[in-house]
């Protein structure tokens, strides 16, 4: 009986830990968010230039490799803020070329919006009510963004627009697979850190954003 009780008792602590993890996890994931709209804001408010490419994968790397490192201190958070507000300047100067360049620009980006809303919301309802378990897809997705990522460098050095948007393409699948897997990890206590499930939510949040723009800016873009 006592056996029972304490089997009864570990799993009911697993499960507020579960959703104490996953109710930090989104509140975090909104202020980040929010913070980060706001810095690209003041981007594009300032028409702050494109920042060199180099600078955006040493900036974002550095403060990842800082997140990560303090993930479980009050400094982890500093750092996570500092990261997603540099990502939100980065898009700043992205939007302000669809809005300025295509005479629907501003529509293409309320779109690429409201897609990767409905898509993150849709996705993350889905693991949260069916609970699958769907760790298994952690390899594949480790491998896909890396090839998806040296594609998209091979894409940007060689200019060539069409990679370009297959590696768009690409992300948009890898990301949605993201999106479930870290749900389903944080679900089944794959991952207990909010912070770094909030960084891995707004990464693929981000990427999906980006992919969608792309994507919609080729295919419905009025110049």
């Amino acid at each position: 009986m006592y056996e029972n009780q304490t089997v009864v008792r570990r799993a009911g602590e697993s499960a507020l830990s579960t959703n104490k993890v996953l109710r930090n996890t989104y509140a975090l994931l909104s202020l980040t968010l929010l913070f980060s709209a706001l810095t690209a804001g003041m981007a594009m408010v300032l028409n702050w230039p494109p920042l060199n490419p180099l600078i955006i994968l040493v900036g974002y790397f550095g403060l990842l490799f800082a997140t990560t490192r303090f993930r479980n201190s009050a400094l982890g958070l500093v750092f996570i803020f500092a990261l997603t507000g540099f990502m939100g300047v980065t898009l700043g100067p992205l939007i302000n070329f669809y809005v300025h360049a295509f005479s629907n620009g501003a529509q293409l980006v309320t779109m690429a919006l409201g897609g990767t809303g409905v898509i993150f919301l849709g996705l993350s309802g889905y693991a949260l009510t069916t609970r699958r378990d769907f760790s298994f897809m952690g390899g594949f997705l480790m491998v896909g963004i890396l090839v998806a990522f040296l594609a998209g460098i091979g894409a940007w050095v060689f200019n060539f627009p069409a990679l370009s948007l297959g590696v768009s393409a690409m992300f948009i699948l890898l990301m949605s697979g993201l999106i479930l897997y870290e749900t389903s990890q944080i679900i089944h206590g794959g991952e207990t850190n909010y912070i770094m499930a909030t960084i891995t939510l707004y990464v693929a949040i981000y990427n999906l954003f980006l992919s969608l723009l792309r994507i919609l800016g080729a295919v419905a873009g009025n110049r």
